[in-house]
């Protein structure tokens, strides 16, 4: 929770100022991906339209670029077009409470060894191969949930935020 990072604004930001009140969906993608990221980012969003809970005042997301080259601009671009897939009704909180990072090469490694996120820069194809996941972590910063794949249903987040805030680990 100590690592530091860039918001979408380019301002430095410490991790754990995101932690501490309640549960934090964390998904590591790298914004230029050409598919799976996308995927992942588009199942996030699919699920946050139709939870009960409202992103921003029952839960915030943290999104991280696991590519160092990447920047606090392309994070902002990324920000407003996923902000933008939500109704208008939960714009405003989501754009509050969902963040999108970027940070240098020993941030990056630090929080994907941590989360025990693999991945791998493949230079004939200039993309990176990786899973797709999201992960759920309690309000102190600890990992409760690894939903795996690009579709996460409501019904299982739901759960998986109930318990995490209860500092339950599934």
């Amino acid at each position: 929770l100590d690592l530091m990072f860039r918001d979408e604004s380019g301002q430095p930001v410490k991790l754990g100022q995101y932690f501490g009140q309640k549960p934090v969906v964390l998904a590591l993608v790298y914004y230029d991906c050409p598919m799976l990221c996308t995927q992942v980012l588009n199942g996030m969003v699919e699920s946050f339209r139709v939870l009960p809970f409202q992103l921003g005042k029952e839960y915030d997301v943290v999104t991280i670029s696991f590519d160092p080259r990447e920047t606090a601009q392309l994070a902002d671009k990324k920000k407003k077009v996923y902000v933008g897939y939500l109704p208008a009704k939960m714009q405003a909180s989501a754009n509050a409470g969902w963040h999108f990072l970027t940070g240098d090469a020993d941030s990056i490694k630090q929080i994907t060894d941590a989360v025990g996120f693999r991945y791998h820069y493949d230079e004939s194809t200039k993309q990176f191969a990786h899973a797709s996941a999201i992960m759920i972590a309690t309000p102190q910063g600890k990992l409760s949930r690894y939903y795996y794949g690009i579709d996460y249903p409501a019904r299982d987040l739901r759960l998986g935020l109930i318990e995490s805030a209860q500092n339950k680990i599934g």
